[in-house]
């Protein structure tokens, strides 16, 4: 079952419609489909890989964008020495009133909102100033949590941080602005020029909306994401801005710190590069699926583009394969058609291309096969009614009756021998006539049967009729067709007795070289003393001859009998030719080819 199912599915047991549709998708739509999937995989990798490359760069240049807007507020503090009496009041030790206290830092205040509140950097959220267990502060936006003598211990003007910045985060301290504007606190202390002695620490809280101003020249999807993380995982800066003071742990298993690289789990492309200023990283995240948006819309497009070309082609292939299929699959119900024996079909058709050349190819072997049938089909009914003329010329009647009545008179007489001979004879002839079903017999039998018939007739006519026989001694090897020389001795005897007191007949046998170089033909003439034949009736026999037409059963029928069982069994090169001449007589000569026992096998089955 399954070594037939598998035969059924061979590619050479579809039809040709199938086959050169199935071509054209093999060849066609598939490698154009497979080439389409690889360029897009191609192209969407490429964007990948190129947006790897470049973000890390533009990362670079936005960090030391960053850093270098960190640098110019780390440099604000130098510009509390340039007041004399700021420094002077920073290097008080004590007072002898609080009222003196509140005064010095009123002046300290105001000169902090003068110089870095209304100054040029609107990113300063507020400015605090620890000397000596004192505090001074300035801000733009009301804030709460200041514990300044919280701030004693960590970050007093006792640390020691030898003239470096420090970055505090908003977790490292309790200081809220108002609205929760994100921001880092920038620490470094004041160091008197003259005597090389701290005068306390300054604090500048910087909000982090610069960083928006300087990403918003490196990215403007929606959906990617900028951040800015310590090392410890904390937010520092997120573009999305409740994320920042939040914890990202996630940081830690980035396989690389600078570079770009793909998380499969959130299907985005990360670039990292390392801040310096924040001891951190900075993230960019992008979903992968928003690099290849314009992949995307070009892929649905050219799929769009491509489905339509395939249903266009496709179409125009269906036709092309339906007109090419068209005649063919008229020419094959024409020829099943022909199978059936139905020969009267054809197909009109103007085509000059290689189907049109099939059409009428095939027109022209029907009207072929139609002639060769038409013909061959003439020549059978020729040949059934010459075998069944001379079937009922095997035993005619009026001869046979005619011998019984010469027999019984020759009983009658007391003529013995004569009776029997006769019998024996006439016996003889109905056991070559009956029981000898071939359609060829030895020349010698047929000329036996001849010479049985001419001594019946004897008997009858005495005196008046007289034969010879006359044939080589090696007519035992060859063979000829059946009853071909009885018919032409009947009509010798029946003319030829009405006219003549006596009738002389003579059956020559002989071998000649035939019309065909190489090969001897068997040539048998038969001659009679008869009345001859006129020779405007020669012509018409002779017509009749060579039509080889059955119209009767008279003399002319038995002779065009024999002449066209020859002809159709040997070809026109043999058969029959008439000599006659008024009032002297008549010769009748066949020609047939010498066959040979092996040959009669093949002849019998034409």
């Amino acid at each position: 079952m399954t070594s037939e199912r598998r035969r059924r599915l061979r590619f050479n047991h579809y039809r040709l419609s199938t086959k050169l549709i199935l071509t054209y998708i093999v060849l066609t739509v598939i490698p154009m489909a497979v080439l389409g999937i690889f360029s897009f995989i191609q192209y969407k990798e490429s964007i990948e890989e190129q947006i790897g490359e470049y973000m890390p760069r533009f990362l670079r240049q936005a960090n030391a964008n960053i850093d270098n807007h960190i640098a110019d507020v780390m440099a604000m503090p130098k510009l509390l020495l340039n007041s004399e009496n700021t420094l002077a009041i920073l290097r008080k030790d004590s007072y002898q009133s609080q009222a003196d206290q509140n005064k010095d830092q009123y002046a300290v205040n105001n000169y902090l909102t003068r110089t870095y509140l209304n100054g040029s950097n609107s990113d300063i959220l507020g400015v605090i100033v620890l000397s000596r267990n004192r505090l001074f502060h300035t801000s733009r936006i009301p804030f709460t949590g200041l514990d300044w003598e919280s701030m004693l211990t960590p970050y007093g003007q006792d640390m020691d941080l030898r003239g470096k910045e420090k970055i505090i985060l908003p977790s490292e301290i309790k200081l809220r602005f108002d609205g929760d504007i994100p921001y880092v606190m920038i620490m470094k202390q004041i160091q008197d020029t003259d005597n090389r002695k701290d005068l306390g620490t300054m604090f500048i809280a910087v909000q982090l909306t610069f960083i928006d101003r300087i990403l918003l020249d490196f990215e403007q999807n929606e959906d990617a994401e900028i951040a800015m993380v310590s090392l410890k995982g904390e937010v520092i800066y997120h573009t999305r801005h409740e994320f920042i003071g939040s914890m990202d742990m996630a940081v830690h298993e980035y396989p690389i710190w600078n570079g770009s690289f793909r998380e499969s789990r959130s299907e985005k492309l990360i670039s990292v590069t390392e801040s310096q200023t924040f001891d951190g990283i900075l993230v960019h995240s992008i979903p992968l699926e928003d690099l290849t948006a314009r992949t995307d819309w070009t892929r649905t497009l050219s799929i769009m583009i491509f489905s339509g070309f395939v249903i266009v082609t496709t179409c125009l292939t269906v036709v092309f394969v339906l007109r090419v299929m068209s005649p063919i699959k008229k020419l094959i119900h024409l020829m099943k058609e022909v199978e059936r024996g139905k020969f009267q079909v054809g197909l009109n058709m103007q085509r000059q291309d290689e189907v049109g050349i099939l059409v009428r190819s095939f027109n022209s072997m029907i009207a072929t096969i139609r002639e060769l049938i038409e013909k061959n089909y003439d020549i059978k009914i020729r040949q059934k009614e010459a075998e069944l003329y001379a079937l009922q010329s095997q035993i005619d009647p009026h001869f046979m009756y005619n011998t019984l009545e010469t027999i019984s008179m020759a009983a009658e007489e007391g003529e013995e021998e004569a009776v029997v001979g006769m019998v024996t004879q006439l016996g003889r002839m109905l056991r070559f006539s009956v029981g000898n079903k071939s359609r060829f017999v030895p020349v010698r039998e047929e000329l036996q049967h001849v010479m049985d018939y001419l001594t019946i007739q004897k008997f009858r006519f005495e005196q008046r009729l007289s034969f010879d026989i006359r044939e080589p001694h090696d007519l035992e090897l060859y063979y000829t067709p059946k009853f071909i020389v009885q018919p032409i001795v009947e009509n010798a005897v029946k003319y030829g007795l009405e006219s003549r007191d006596k009738l002389i007949v003579e059956i020559l046998v002989s071998r000649e070289l035939g019309l065909r170089s190489g090969m001897e033909d068997i040539v048998i003439k038969v001659r009679d003393n008869g009345p001859g034949i006129p020779s405007r009736r020669l012509l018409e026999v002779e017509e009749s001859l060579r039509q080889q037409t059955l119209t009767g059963k008279d003399s002319e029928f038995g002779l065009g009998n024999v002449n066209t069982r020859i002809v159709m069994m040997h070809g026109p090169h043999y058969g029959m030719q008439l000599h006659s001449v008024e009032g002297k007589g008549t010769e009748v000569t066949l020609r047939i080819p010498m066959i040979r026992l092996e040959d009669v096998s093949d002849l019998e089955q034409d």
